[in-house]
């Protein structure tokens, strides 16, 4: 037999091994990673010369400017990467799937800050004002919803995934969003795992069930903005500056703390809740995959997940 000739059943070439080494998915999240770093890191010292702004005119210089520079790097290289590229920032559906993400977001802190009102752990003590718009809306909801989502769910738990499974992708990302939170002011470690929990558990199941960032990124913004800017309650342990004036009385487990109601046991019963529930909707579909090791060489995860129609409820 002759080099070229084929066996029937093989491929007629193969990948250069550094091509392949490129394409592997903790390879991949490696790579995504560093970029995702280097367009955050150039946002930082392009504000960094700016002369000085109001802080609202600031705050929304840095969201535009990190969003634009992350979504030029994602769409460029980031999407590219790995065996089977895949846009989780797709067109298609955008507006419908943030729009619901929204929703979604203001009904589970409103049911959150509802029941915490029954409970008697907060009250309203008076009118703040409409000041704090704009840096809320950018720099507390819009600019987190954007960064931490495309980082989170669609860096890490997208090659996670493709490495080791959807639950190890949904019990790492899980840990790490948590985690990411311990440095915040007056965090605690029951904090990190309140968020662990209810944010990590809801997000990762959010995109799970979609397979798009949309939905993750207009919830995680909704959640921000409505605790914060509507309620006036401490967004992740940063004080807020809303439409009213606040205070979170009673224990701690209770209340949050000092905090915030994130960490309070009802927003982990109540957005837990939520996020189990579309965990159930997405293994029901079928959307949960294993580990690459268990899978057949010609199932690859992105090939299966290209649905033209994401499916909320």
């Amino acid at each position: 037999m002759s080099e070229t000739d084929v066996v029937e059943g093989e491929p007629a070439e193969r990948e250069a091994l550094w091509v392949r080494i490129l394409e592997f998915p903790l390879v991949a999240l490696v790579v995504a990673t560093v970029l995702f770093a280097v367009a955050s890191t150039v946002a930082y010292l392009i504000l960094a010369y700016q002369p000085n702004m109001r802080a609202g005119a600031k705050a929304v210089s840095e969201a535009v400017l990190n969003i634009a520079l992350l979504w030029v790097v994602y769409k460029l290289t980031i999407s590219h990467l790995g065996d089977k590229p895949i846009d989780d920032l797709p067109a298609k559906g955008a507006w419908q799937l943030t729009a619901a993400g929204l929703v979604i977001g203001f009904v589970i802190f409103t049911a959150v800050v509802g029941v915490a009102f029954l409970a008697g752990s907060y009250r309203i003590t008076g009118y703040g004002g409409w000041s704090g718009l704009l840096v809320s809306l950018a720099s507390f909801s819009v600019l987190p919803g954007f960064r931490e989502e495309l980082l989170f769910r669609g860096i890490f738990f997208r090659w996670i995934e493709e490495f080791g499974g959807s639950w190890a992708a949904l019990l790492v990302t899980s840990a790490l969003f948590g985690l990411a939170h311990i440095l915040n002011p007056n965090a605690t470690w029951f904090s990190s795992f309140a968020i662990a929990m209810e944010a990590g558990i809801l997000l990762g199941a959010s995109y799970m069930l979609t397979r798009s960032l949309w939905l993750p990124m207009g919830l995680h913004a909704a959640w921000n903005f409505t605790q914060g800017f509507i309620f006036g309650v401490p967004v992740s342990g940063i004080a807020a500056n809303g439409i009213v004036r606040s205070t979170l009385s009673g224990p701690d487990w209770l209340s949050g703390g000092s905090f915030g109601l994130e960490a309070s046991i009802i927003a982990v019963v109540i957005a837990t809740g939520a996020g189990l529930w579309m965990l159930v909707k997405a293994i029901r579909r079928g959307l949960l995959f294993g580990p690459m090791w268990t899978r057949p060489s010609a199932i690859v995860i992105p090939e299966r997940l290209k649905y033209p129609e994401a499916k909320l409820l």
